[in-house]
C-alpha cells in the first residue's frame, strides 16, 4: 500500500488500525505524517528522558548466540530438592496462597534462584528454568511446585482477575469456551504481538508445547526506547503522554495514563495493543475517545523495532521462563496443535520487594490491586478457564 492509497483518519475518527501489525499501513501512515508536519523529528525528548540508556538490559537478539547464556538446567540433586520442597508443603496442609520460600524450602537452589533474580532487575531482564518432570506431577502439584520455585524469585504473586486468581492459563480455548468471551490472543491459536503484562515479572511454565509454531519472542524495551530516541522524537513523546485505554466492560468504560514512563533512571514500557485496536470477540468501544494518528504510529514502530531486535526462545515442555515486563516486551508465534501436542502455559505474575524498580504513579494503583493480596484471597485455578473481572466481564 502507498502513501497515496492510505488516507489518514480525520480529527476525532478511530484511524486504520487492527491487532495485527501491517507494515505496509505503518510505512504510508509514517511517509504521510512526516509530509504533513515536517518538523515532528525536531520534537525534543520529554523532560527528563535520556537521549540514550545504557545497561545489560539493552541488547538486541543477535547478542545470543547459545540457550546456555540464558537457560539454568536443573540437575539431579536440585530436582530432589523440589521433590523434598513439595512433600513439605503438603505436609503442612496450609491453603495454597500460602506457598512461599520459607514453606516451599529449597536450601541450596534457592541461592541460585535469588541470584537469577538479580539477573531480571539488574541484567539481561529473563532467564529460563530447564526442566521439571511436569509428568510426574498431578495438576494440584504442578501448582505447588510452580509457584514454590517462583516464590524464590520473587515473593508476591500478582492477581490477575477480579476473582484473586493468581494462575492463569494460556491455552487455544476456542472449542471449550463461549467464543463470544474470548478477546484475548492468548487463548487461540492467533499469533500475539509484542506487549507487556501487568506487574514486574512475568513466570510461565510450559505444560505442552505445540505440534507446530508456538515460539516465544522476547525484546529489549530499553533498545526500542534507545532507537526511538534517535530516530523518532515525537513519537517517545506521544508514548509519554496520555492514552485512552478501552476497559472493555468495566466501569469507567475507559482509563487514561501514558504508556512510557523514565522512572528512576530506568525505561519504563507498560502496554498492550489490544486495547487500542480491540480483539476478536473484544471490539474498541466507538463510545470512547479514538486513538490519534500519531499513537497508532506509535504502536506500530514498537512492534516492528521490537520484531527487528527480537530473540527467540526455544520454549520446551517443564521449562520455565521468567521475564522482566518492566524492561522487555514479549511476543508469540501463531501456531497449531495435534492430538498429541496441545500448547498449553501457565502464568504467574510476581515482584521481589528487595529488588523492584520503582512504581511510576500513574502505575501504582493497578500495582496495588495486584500486589495486595492475602494468602487467604488467593485463588489456584487447576484448569483452563477465561479470566473475569471482579463484575464478571472477560478480561
Amino acid at each position: 500500500m502507498s502513501s497515496t492509497e492510505f488516507k489518514l483518519a480525520a480529527p476525532g475518527q478511530q484511524p486504520d488500525i487492527e491487532y495485527h501489525p501491517d507494515r505496509d499501513k505503518f510505512q504510508a501512515r509514517m511517509t504521510l505524517r512526516l509530509q504533513n508536519e515536517p518538523g515532528l523529528l525536531d520534537t525534543p525528548l520529554p523532560a527528563g528522558f535520556p537521549v540514550k540508556v545504557e545497561g545489560p538490559i539493552v541488547w538486541e537478539g543477535k547478542d545470543w548466540t547459545e540457550e546456555k547464556q540464558w537457560v539454568y538446567e536443573l540437575n539431579e540433586a536440585e530436582l530432589k530438592e523440589i521433590e523434598e520442597a513439595l512433600n513439605h508443603f503438603k505436609g503442612l496442609h496450609l491453603p495454597l496462597g500460602y506457598i512461599s520460600a520459607t514453606t516451599f524450602p529449597l536450601p541450596t537452589l534457592s541461592e541460585s534462584l535469588q541470584n537469577l533474580s538479580q539477573e531480571l532487575y539488574s541484567g539481561r531482564g529473563f532467564f529460563v528454568l530447564r526442566t521439571l518432570p511436569i509428568d510426574t506431577y498431578s495438576k494440584e502439584n504442578i501448582a505447588i511446585v510452580f509457584a514454590g520455585i517462583a516464590s524464590h524469585v520473587g515473593g508476591q504473586r500478582g492477581r490477575q482477575d477480579g476473582k484473586g486468581s493468581v494462575l492463569a492459563h494460556i491455552k487455544d480455548l476456542r472449542s471449550t469456551h463461549d467464543i463470544k468471551e474470548i478477546g484475548n490472543a492468548a487463548y487461540t491459536t492467533d499469533a500475539q504481538v509484542f506487549h507487556t503484562d501487568a506487574g514486574d515479572l512475568i513466570a510461565l511454565i510450559a505444560l505442552e508445547v505445540a505440534a507446530e509454531g508456538g515460539v516465544s519472542r522476547i525484546s529489549s524495551s530499553w533498545r526500542i526506547y534507545n532507537e526511538l530516541a534517535s530516530t523518532r522524537p515525537d513519537l517517545v513523546k506521544t508514548l509519554s503522554d496520555p492514552w485512552v485505554l478501552d476497559s472493555f466492560g468495566g466501569d469507567p468504560p475507559y482509563t487514561e495514563r501514558p504508556l512510557l514512563f523514565h522512572e528512576d533512571g530506568k525505561i519504563i514500557l507498560q502496554y498492550s495493543r489490544r486495547h487500542f485496536t480491540g480483539y476478536g470477540a473484544q471490539k474498541r468501544n466507538p463510545a470512547i475517545p479514538p486513538i490519534t494518528e500519531a499513537q497508532a504510529e506509535a504502536l506500530d514502530a514498537i512492534h516492528f523495532i521490537a520484531e527487528k531486535h527480537s530473540l527467540a526462545l526455544n520454549f520446551q515442555k517443564g521449562d520455565i521462563q521468567f521475564i522482566n515486563s518492566l524492561g522487555l516486551v514479549h511476543a508469540r508465534d501463531a501456531f497449531r496443535d495435534d492430538g498429541e501436542h496441545v500448547r498449553h502455559l501457565v502464568r504467574i505474575w510476581l515482584r521481589n520487594d528487595e529488588l523492584a524498580w520503582k512504581t511510576p504513579s500513574p502505575l501504582q494503583h493497578i500495582w496495588d490491586r495486584l500486589y495486595k493480596l492475602s494468602p487467604d484471597e488467593q485463588r489456584f485455578p487447576l484448569d483452563p478457564e477465561i479470566r473475569k473481572k471482579a463484575n464478571g466481564v472477560a478480561k
